[in-house]
């Protein structure tokens, strides 16, 4: 049985909802983090993205007023929020947890070299890991998907109930 589980699919899909609602149902000692949407107050339009390790630690990932020399996109990318908060959870976790989180595994968090390290050593733990992961091919994330121990599932609208129930049989087992 596969140690990683990674979701992947197109933006909007749940795959962070499917995540929070899993690591809720675990009954095992989590760690990792989670990202999300930071919106506008007046019109809803997305500024940002925030990251959470699970253990309350909070950052701005990425933001349209950050002026970062790391971009993608419109947002500017802080990597010593990614590092400070990211990867130390994923490192915490490749301690002390027996489930690591990782949301998510895409372009902004792959301009972190200490990012795509800790991926990688996750991975290779033999514990438990589950991830959101990059639908549009990238080197890096490819390499990950490839993983002998990796199960990847596209999460749409239609089978996240489905996906829910079996990660979390995954997570019981």
């Amino acid at each position: 049985m596969a140690s990683v589980y990674l979701l992947t699919g197109r933006p909007g899909t749940g795959k962070t909802t499917v995540i929070r609602q899993a690591i809720a149902g675990a009954e095992i000692k989590v760690g990792g983090f989670y990202t999300e949407d930071i919106r506008n107050d007046d019109d809803g339009t997305r500024q940002g993205f925030s990251i959470t390790a699970l253990n309350g630690q909070n950052a701005t990932l990425a933001h349209v007023d950050n002026r970062s020399r790391y971009r993608v996109g419109k947002y500017g990318v802080d990597i010593t929020a990614l590092n400070d908060v990211g990867v130390a959870a994923v490192e915490r976790a490749l301690e002390e947890s027996d489930l690591i989180v990782i949301d998510e595994i895409g372009r902004m968090e792959l301009l972190s070299p200490r990012f795509r390290e800790a991926v990688l050593k996750a991975v290779d733990s033999g514990k438990k890991v589950l991830a959101t992961i990059l639908l549009n091919p990238h080197p890096f994330t490819d390499e990950v998907k490839r993983h002998p121990n990796a199960k990847v599932v596209e999460l749409t609208r239609a089978n996240r109930d489905v996906v829910l129930t079996e990660i979390l049989g995954w997570i019981r087992s």
